[in-house]
């Protein structure tokens, strides 16, 4: 591989909100040479026609709807990527989609340590009270990881990010939901 946009992995990672006592998704396509997150959907459900609307929109965005050369897809074996729906996208679409075998993470793993950043550094730190505060925080959080300087430093390949691990990352966006009256909980401490 030698440029962006010839694989990208994507799998997907879910959060609690605790106030309403369910669980939300966070699906997420990142581009394995260039380590970017080039799309994502956060949802309270997460489906094969999830997955096939976000990989669209992913390849708009990059400028390759309409290109005769795309880039690989590399999936788990998740019911959303085993899904007709998503299926079908990837033939109209002319991808090769590539799954892994079962219990081999380490095939994907660049999503994977991407799933693991977001969980030590924004789901295991904040106690959400509502979807849209979980939406708009991990929203956030994946617009700001994604940066190429802050990927790289995330995965050893450049220079070193602002944030230390296990430290919330803080954002514009934080402080715009505490104007509005959102606030976010830090989970409780573990003693």
């Amino acid at each position: 591989m030698n440029n962006s946009n010839q694989l990208w992995e994507t799998d997907l990672k879910y959060g609690s909100i605790a106030a309403e006592k369910r669980f939300f998704f966070s699906l997420s396509y990142i581009d394995v040479y260039d380590r970017s997150i080039v799309g994502y959907h956060i949802g309270l459900k997460c489906e094969g026609v999830d997955a096939a609307r976000t990989l669209e929109q992913a390849l708009w965005k990059r400028k390759l709807l309409e290109e005769e050369i795309k880039p690989v897809i590399r999936t788990d074996n998740g019911p959303q990527f085993k899904s007709r729906i998503f299926q079908k996208k990837c033939q109209s679409l002319k991808i090769e989609h590539e799954r892994i075998r079962n219990r081999t993470p380490n095939m994907n793993a660049h999503i994977e340590a991407f799933h693991s950043i977001l969980e030590a550094e924004c789901l295991s730190l904040y106690e959400f009270q509502t979807y849209a505060e979980a939406y708009k925080v991990v929203s956030d959080f994946i617009k700001f990881s994604s940066q190429p300087q802050l990927m790289n430093s995330q995965f050893g390949n450049g220079v070193k990010g602002e944030r230390s691990k296990g430290e919330a990352f803080t954002l514009d966006g934080i402080e715009e939901l505490a104007k509005i009256g959102i606030q976010l909980r830090e989970k409780p401490k573990k003693t």
